[in-house]
């Protein structure tokens, strides 16, 4: 029996890590690891323990995108790309989303890291949009997320360009927020996870889709937006809470 494309870890903190198992073929996404993977990310969602994703690769790569092999002479359909669209999937996780990233991560799996809210990459991961040199488009929403993360110069860059971006490159352009040894990988993503799940139950959920939300709007319509949200909101939390969770807070410093 072969082994499964798409390993899942439950934590009884409340974090659970997503694992991409295809290694001899660099993670990339068949039409059955889409599948699965949108199935378990809808699992993991309608779990009420877990509040937390983490999202990596086994192997050297995180995932070097779409299984080739599956694209014939039917094209993209043939493929399931429009069909099974993993980063679809993430947004339906309410939870912060951690990204991982071990070692590759380009093209398809550029935009299913783009899908997180958080990246931390191993030292040595490399990452590059490689679908202009295939004469292919990102349908993930890769072309967005990857302006929106890192502005429209630089992505206009990795998109025409299809060159390889370094680790420390990937640093200091801010597509990820942590760099960190390959042995700290999913130590420090757990650490980010556990940091998440300090905050009262909802918390970090409401601010991530007040964030989302924002993001979408003009400027004055997401002041408002926030304005109104925050009245809803806040309104709930009595004294004795904010005072208790302050003091809280001040422990921990």
């Amino acid at each position: 029996m072969s082994d499964p494309e798409l390993l899942t870890e439950i934590s009884a903190e409340g974090w659970a890590i997503l694992r991409l198992n295809r290694p001899e073929r660099l993670n990339t996404l068949t039409v059955s690891l889409r599948a699965a993977f949108i199935a378990e990310v809808a699992r993991l969602e309608a779990d009420p323990a877990v509040r937390a994703l983490i999202l990596t690769g086994n192997g050297r790569a995180f995932s070097a995108g779409l299984e080739v092999s599956e694209w014939d002479s039917a094209g993209a359909a043939a493929a399931g790309a429009w069909l099974h669209d993993p980063a679809a999937a993430l947004r339906g996780f309410s939870g912060p989303v951690i990204g991982a990233i071990n070692g590759l991560c380009v093209t398809g799996g550029l935009e299913l890291a783009l899908a997180c809210d958080l990246l931390v990459a191993a030292r040595g991961s490399r990452f590059a949009d490689t679908h202009s040199r295939v004469g292919l488009l990102p349908g993930w929403g890769g072309s967005v997320r990857l302006a929106r993360r890192i502005g429209p110069a630089r992505a206009m860059e990795m998109a025409l360009t299809a060159r390889f971006l370094s680790d420390e490159e990937a640093l200091a352009w801010g597509l990820v927020n942590h760099l960190v040894a390959p042995e700290a990988l999913l130590p420090t993503a757990i650490d980010l996870a556990r940091q998440s799940l300090a905050a009262p139950q909802g918390g970090a959920e409401a601010y991530k889709a007040l964030l989302r939300q924002g993001w979408a709007l003009p400027f004055e319509e997401a002041l408002a937006m926030e304005r109104a949200t925050a009245m809803a909101v806040n309104s709930r939390v009595t004294g004795p809470e904010i005072r208790a969770r302050i003091a809280a807070l001040r422990g921990r410093g």
